[in-house]
């Protein structure tokens, strides 16, 4: 499931958990590119909370998004709860231009004021 966190401006926040469906990326990106529309680029805090990664429709979901947003995203906090989370900041950092840092759960007021810092 994609929860949206109320931010104002143009960072758009996210509580991923448990295990993600191409459902839940047909509400996601269009409002990322309603953020777009209105704000330009964006910035994401994205908070994997007991999260059990994508079934293999939203894995393809999740791919076409990176590769057709990679220019309109300035920056990812990535929130997680696990060694993997982690590794996957790192992973994900070829397939965008953002600048993607890491922030453990227990950093989320870190995370946020990273992401939002001008």
């Amino acid at each position: 499931m994609i929860e949206q966190i109320q931010r104002e401006g143009k960072v758009i926040g996210v509580k991923l958990s448990g295990k993600l469906h191409d459902e839940d990326y047909k509400a996601f990106v269009p409002l990322v590119d309603a953020a777009i529309a209105q704000q330009g680029k964006v910035r994401i805090l994205a908070w994997f909370h007991d999260f059990h990664g994508w079934d293999m429709h939203a894995l393809w979901d999740d791919t076409k998004f990176s590769t057709t947003h990679c220019t309109k995203i300035e920056r990812v906090a990535l929130v997680g709860e696990k060694k993997w989370e982690e590794w996957m900041a790192k992973v994900c950092r070829p397939f965008t231009m953002a600048t993607i840092k890491y922030f453990d759960a227990a950093q989320i007021d870190d995370a946020w004021k990273w992401v939002e810092e001008a």
